[in-house]
């Protein structure tokens, strides 16, 4: 038998596509997304003819659909030029009991005669991260997201892939005292696979933000591969680079103010590919594209704009964020000032960035971009293109939609590069 030429993977809860990327990147093949999303499934769709379009050497189409799209249009324009196969892999449904035969004909039809390497993803977490459980009080316990992880074994029944990775919040492993994790682990037991879980820190293996995950990676118990050796949790190698996202991950990105840029413009660079190592390096920035998009900056009113002239100036004074009951009275619109307290954060500049999450979608109160001086004129929270770069996303990555369901399907991502060490590893094994 030749030495198969491609392997083949499931994304479930697929999201903008973060861990999906990152496998590709490594040279795996998918067969299908699975999203509820409607904004996540465009993006997921643009994605996949880029990748097409990029295999043909046609990505002149792709750079024709980014400079001549105009904001509030979908990707139509984009997917007509490519056959239906390529965003037919994309595959809108919400993940339930009276979905999941659908699916699987949608994913059976897909596949052909191949068979599945690989399933990956994480279900939505919302259920299980502690912000959510304070939020969401005792109807957290009722919220059918907490049951998701079952249909994810299901789809592991149906396909037997060699291995699985199964990506989600810490939170998982204490919610409900930690019996949704047994009984994954029961679960995927009883149908012949073993599992391993590791906290994996994103800015431990290349990512310029804090974000700690659970990533559980499973196999087949019996089996062994080409090597005639067993599967096993992959060994990710930690990094210490010294980066910092002010100087090599922002700088060469031009200014902006609040409100300024527009979703759908061509943005060209500041400095050249040359001297931003860290894009280079990280696959952020290539040599293929000469300009990026969505470097666009939400409007904040004259008080929230003096709240973050107040916080970066403490940053950069103190090296410590700003406690809201503690600034002066005639800015404080919120009557609550006793929790979240630090709901006004600034990015740090020096090194990695603090967890970027889905509330992003919200306001950017949370993510202030630190810039050097600031005045009420200059003072902003992160652009659409910055949130990106944050979760490792490449600059050719086009999210669809509006402004907030870009920065929402964002917050909601696997770092690419995350995705991409973990994907490395996996396909060394098999």
């Amino acid at each position: 038998m030749g030495k198969k030429k491609k392997y083949t993977f499931i994304d479930l809860f697929a999201g903008a596509g973060g861990l999906s990327e990152g496998f590709v990147r490594a040279g795996f093949t998918p067969i299908a997304h699975i999203e509820m999303d409607k904004y996540a499934c465009d993006t997921l769709r643009t994605r996949a003819a880029y990748h097409y379009l990029l295999e043909k050497k046609e990505l002149g189409i792709y750079k024709k659909y980014l400079s001549e799209k105009k904001e509030g249009e979908n990707g139509e324009k984009l997917w007509n030029k490519v056959p239906a196969t390529v965003t037919d892999s994309v595959i809108h449904e919400t993940i339930s009991s009276s979905t999941i035969e659908r699916i699987f004909q949608k994913i059976d039809s897909l596949k052909g005669k191949d068979s599945i390497d690989l399933i990956i993803g994480g279900p939505p977490c919302q259920a299980y991260s502690i912000v959510g459980r304070s939020r969401m009080g005792k109807s957290v316990e009722e919220d059918p997201r907490n049951e998701l992880y079952k249909f994810y074994v299901k789809f592991l029944e149906r396909y037997t892939p060699k291995m699985f990775v199964f990506e989600n919040v810490l939170g998982l492993k204490t919610a409900k005292n930690g019996e949704p994790l047994k009984d994954l682990e029961q679960l995927v037991h009883s149908i012949g696979y073993d599992m391993q879980m590791q906290i994996q820190n994103a800015s431990e293996l290349g990512v310029l933000q804090r974000r700690q995950r659970l990533i559980i990676v499973g196999w087949k118990r019996d089996d062994v591969n080409a090597k005639g050796e067993k599967y096993c949790y992959p060994q990710l190698e930690k990094e210490k680079k010294g980066y910092a996202v002010l100087k090599d991950l922002f700088s060469d990105l031009p200014q902006r103010k609040a409100g300024e840029g527009k979703l759908t413009e061509i943005v060209s660079y500041t400095m050249p590919l040359t001297e931003m190592r860290y894009l280079k390096e990280s696959g952020i920035r290539n040599d293929l594209f000469e300009f990026t998009t969505q470097h666009v900056a939400r409007p904040h009113n004259v008080n929230d704009r003096e709240i973050y002239c107040l916080a970066i100036r403490q940053w950069y004074d103190k090296n410590k964020q700003l406690d809201y009951s503690k600034i002066p009275s005639h800015l404080q619109t919120h009557n609550n000032k006793k929790s979240f307290l630090d709901r006004y954060s600034v990015v740090n500049p020096d090194g990695c960035s603090h967890t970027v999450v889905a509330h992003l979608s919200k306001d950017g109160h949370y993510y202030i971009y630190p810039t050097p001086n600031p005045t009420v004129e200059t003072a902003r929270s992160i652009t659409v293109r910055e949130a990106a770069r944050l979760q490792s996303f490449p600059d050719d990555y086009f999210f669809e939609g509006s402004r907030g369901a870009a920065f929402k399907q964002i917050g909601n991502a696997v770092p690419v590069v995350l995705a991409y060490k973990i994907a490395k590893e996996l396909k060394k094994q098999l």
